[in-house]
């Protein structure tokens, strides 16, 4: 597998890296802070996610600006942020696409697809937020906390001692080895300055995109993990709650960044899957499905749910469920995601 970093300048002159991977439909990471291209392609974190996307999709990253090989002294806002992602999208030649948001990125993502929704087919979030911590009505002893991050981060983040670096990559990836803890501690080196991290984490402490999320239009997908230790996990159900017809999907971990070993990171993939429109073949036979079956799973690929179904194909949500299970049986699968993933593949779900 092999990526190709571009660049091109934002509404303001700064220049942006952005990177190329995979084939297939074109998905967008948004930007977001602590990446930097080139390490990630190398990183125990950051590979396998990269990887992953990019076996089923056309994967666009972008180094946010003072990040990475993006233009370290860009200004910071988030309406830079948010023109930057506008640039991107400009530059690598998409005209409609899928938008990841994670974490800060989710903000960034949900605000494009406000001002394009000819341009975002689906939005997917991880670990996102519609309110960053100073607009959460934070106790004083909490906004002292957050105060006094930003002071460490200024004095002790270029600094060869990793130790406040590793104790900052520990809330990111509570449950990462020492080599995944070591190597995210790098990151956060590699990715910006002293100065620019403390004024990138100023900026997203601000961030509101609360009013922005009610006129979202395309379908929504917002995931968070139960635990996560940067962005709480209420602030996932707030999101979910704001966006029209989104749907929240609860990931069991503490991890903010999700690993390649855990069960939340292959559920994250499924329910993505299972959500994104993916380029399929011609039907495949399915030889051990009945009619009705196949009917069945061609909206199930849809995405319809039972009662819909039982709708469409004037039957009973009962015998709707009953020939689920045995779709599912003669599928192998344990689930409506993993059987939307290999319906899709196979070319069901394409009538619309």
């Amino acid at each position: 597998m092999k990526q190709q970093i571009r660049f091109c300048r934002s509404f303001d002159g700064a220049g942006l890296a952005f990177a190329v991977s995979g084939q297939g439909p074109a998905i967008v990471r948004a930007p977001h802070w602590l990446s930097h291209l080139e390490y990630e392609w190398e990183s125990p974190i950051w590979k396998p996610w990269i990887e992953t996307f990019s076996k089923s999709y056309t994967l666009v990253r972008t180094d946010e600006r003072a990040c990475g090989l993006s233009d370290l002294e860009a200004p910071i806002s988030f309406e830079a942020w948010v023109c930057d992602l506008e640039a991107v999208a400009d530059a690598a030649g998409l005209q409609r696409f899928a938008l990841f948001g994670h974490s800060q990125g989710g903000a960034i993502a949900i605000e494009y697809a406000v001002r394009h929704p000819e341009r975002v087919t689906h939005l997917v979030i991880l670990g996102g937020y519609a309110r960053g911590s100073m607009k959460r009505g934070l106790s004083p002893e909490r906004v002292d906390e957050l105060n006094a991050q930003l002071k460490l981060v200024e004095q002790g983040w270029g600094r060869e001692d990793p130790s406040y670096r590793q104790m900052f990559a520990m809330q990111f990836v509570p449950g990462g080895t020492l080599e995944q803890i070591n190597s995210f501690s790098e990151l956060e080196r590699r990715t910006t300055t002293p100065v620019n991290a403390m004024r990138i984490m100023e900026t997203f402490f601000q961030i509101d995109v609360i009013s922005s999320a009610s006129k979202v239009q395309c379908p929504a997908l917002v995931l968070h993990v139960r635990d996560d230790r940067r962005v709480p996990f209420e602030e996932g159900r707030i999101l979910a709650r704001l966006i029209p017809g989104a749907r929240l999907v609860p990931l069991d971990s503490a991890n903010h960044v999700l690993l390649e070993h855990e069960p939340a990171y292959r559920k994250f993939f499924d329910e993505l899957r299972a959500f994104l429109p993916r380029a399929g073949n011609a039907p495949a036979e399915f030889p051990a499905l009945t009619p009705r079956e196949r009917d069945i799973l061609d909206r199930i690929a849809q995405g319809l749910d039972n009662a819909q179904i039982a709708a469409h194909l004037d039957l009973s949500e009962k015998t709707v469920r009953n020939n689920i299970t045995h779709i599912f049986a003669k599928l192998g699968v344990e689930n409506r995601a993993q059987a939307i993933v290999l319906a899709r593949d196979a070319g069901f779900g394409s009538k619309g």
